[in-house]
């Protein structure tokens, strides 16, 4: 027992001991026995760092300061495990099926008093109280309690920090996420499929997590319930970075897990707003986060300088092995899991740009990952193309990033962000076409996947031409280029761009095989585009659906 130690972590509160305003609430409106439990809320940086080393078992520093944790079992997102309660306030909105879904109140009840008999058994609990949103006037006060100090670093560097005086007006929380990860779902209540369930209340504002101790499932639960409270407050949200050039010109980049989001939006030449997660407003965009979640695989000083520096005192390593005596991070290694993450403040990033806010954006871009290698490297979309690969959402899965990926699968993912969406795609899409056309952006649809072959047999495009391709995006370059019309597809693809051979620009030219083998490669990719889009031909405008490849 250490007795001396400034600030200790160990022994409880006595009975008797007067209890702080966030205490009295979670006892009154969750139950939490602050008498049996000391709750520090809003603990420091160093605070966390000592109750994670001395409690979570495996928790170590890395060289460079970064606390290395552990997730357990669950090293990835578990989308077959979520669920959003079925109630009368939010049923009508809510797109029910593969991505949403129901779960019934009384289900999600049980859960809850789970979760919370779980929390109560701890001598310790977390609070963290922060927000979603940049912008004040969309802001979402966020409220996380969870038994793991690893959880609420985690969501301290996510969630917005707040100022002392901002923290001490707090005031009743938005939303609330109870996380109990480190115990199992009954697996025998009605409507779980296994022993780990997220579950999302909006009649009662609550996120419960069980079965689970991956961080990025409370992340990525703020992101669903923003995708549901800001376009019902008439503000697009979006899987998206954003940055900012030195005239005030803002990129959005859209893209799923593994399509080079955070990597190319950490861009030295410009200023980062965020690097996944926004909403477009009336006056602009604005970072939902405070932070940013980045996959470390094979991450080196040499191919993300800035991602590699922001790693640091106060960031967070996941499931990454390190030596077990120099504790240098082998961010190569994938023993554990392709999906090892790093979590660090924005402020991390020496060009971030705080307040995280800006303009309009002046160029959209679409990433894409195609595992066939067919699609080029950058092509020029009118408005209906982009809405028509908005909606799509072409890319491919990159083992990691979920449970059971493996090897790369071309998938569809609507708005390039089908996991987190709540409302049907169109109405995102029909906000984006209106924000397009009243800002006059121009969009771009940008592979960052395969070029000259399919997956496994050709590699990805290097990542020094996407970036030399982006220069001339923002320096004005290619909006003045010469194009030729790739067929199938009818794409505009530039004829050349500086600093990237000419060839690269058209995947044919770069086919490592037969020009058969490439048409039929071609057509296949044409053809499931076809057939994922008859999911939205009902709801889709006549130019868009004419803006699709044509066989």
């Amino acid at each position: 027992m250490v007795g001396s130690r400034p600030g200790s972590p160990f022994g409880r509160p006595a009975s008797n001991t007067s209890h702080t305003k966030v205490e009295e609430e979670l006892h009154e409106y969750a139950g939490i026995d602050y008498d049996k439990v000391t709750i520090k809320r809003n603990p420091s940086v160093a605070v966390l760092y000592e109750e994670a080393l001395t409690y979570e078992q495996g928790t170590v520093i890395s060289s460079n300061g970064a606390l290395c944790a552990y997730s357990g079992k669950k090293m990835g997102r578990s989308p077959k495990d979520k669920r959003i309660v079925r109630e009368d306030s939010s049923d009508k909105d809510i797109w029910w099926g593969p991505v949403n879904t129901p779960l019934e109140e009384k289900v999600f009840l049980i859960n809850r008093e789970r979760a919370i008999d779980y929390l109560n058994t701890r001598p310790r609990l977390y609070v963290f109280d922060g927000f979603a949103g940049w912008d004040p006037k969309y802001r979402k006060k966020i409220r996380v309690v969870a038994s793991r100090a690893y959880h609420l670093l985690f969501m301290r560097n996510m969630l917005i920090r707040p100022t002392e005086e901002e923290l001490e007006n707090f005031g009743t929380p938005d939303f609330t996420i109870f996380n109990a990860g480190e115990f199992p779902a009954n697996r025998y209540t009605t409507g779980m499929t296994s022993t780990t369930s997220v579950s999302v209340n909006f009649k009662r504002n609550e996120m419960v997590i069980l079965g689970t101790e991956y961080a990025g499932e409370m992340k990525k639960g703020i992101f669903t319930v923003m995708h549901y409270l800001m376009p019902k407050a008439g503000v697009l949200s979006l899987h998206s970075s954003a940055n900012e050039g030195p005239d005030g010109d803002v990129s959005l980049f859209f893209g799923l897990s593994g399509t080079g989001k955070t990597t190319l939006s950490a861009d030295p030449k410009r200023a980062l707003i965020g690097d996944d997660e926004h909403c477009w407003s009336d006056s602009g965009v604005f970072n939902i986060e405070g932070g940013c979640y980045a996959k470390c695989i094979d991450l080196s000083a040499e191919k993300e300088p800035d991602i590699f520096n922001a790693i640091k005192f106060g960031s967070i390593l996941e499931n990454v092995v390190l030596d077990e005596e120099s504790r240098v991070v082998d961010y190569s290694d994938d023993f554990l899991t392709e999906n090892t993450r790093a979590s660090y403040p924005i402020y991390h990033i020496p060009n971030a740009k705080i307040p995280c806010m800006g303009g309009h954006p002046k160029n959209i871009i679409l990433l894409t990952c195609d595992a066939f290698g067919v699609l080029p490297p950058v092509s020029k979309l009118t408005a209906e193309q982009a809405m028509y690969h908005f909606i799509s959402g072409y890319t491919t899965k990159v083992p990691g990033t979920e449970d059971g990926i493996v090897e790369p699968q071309a998938t569809f993912s609507a708005c390039f962000g089908a996991p987190f969406l709540v409302l049907h795609p169109q109405r995102y899409a029909s906000m984006l076409a209106d924000k397009m056309s009243t800002h006059k952006a121009d969009a771009w649809l940008i592979n960052t996947g395969w070029i000259g072959g399919k997956a496994g047999v050709a590699k990805r495009c290097p990542l020094k031409y996407t970036r030399a391709i982006l220069d001339a995006i923002h320096s004005g370059e290619l909006a003045q280029a010469e194009f030729e019309n790739y067929d199938v597809f009818n794409l505009k693809v530039p004829k050349k761009v500086s600093n990237v051979p000419d060839e690269m620009l058209d995947p044919r030219k770069v086919w490592m095989s037969t020009p058969q083998e490439f048409t039929e490669s071609l057509h296949k990719v044409a053809t499931m585009f076809t057939e994922n889009f008859k999911t939205y031909e009902d709801e889709a405008a006549p130019e868009t659906l004419a803006a699709g490849p044509k066989l």
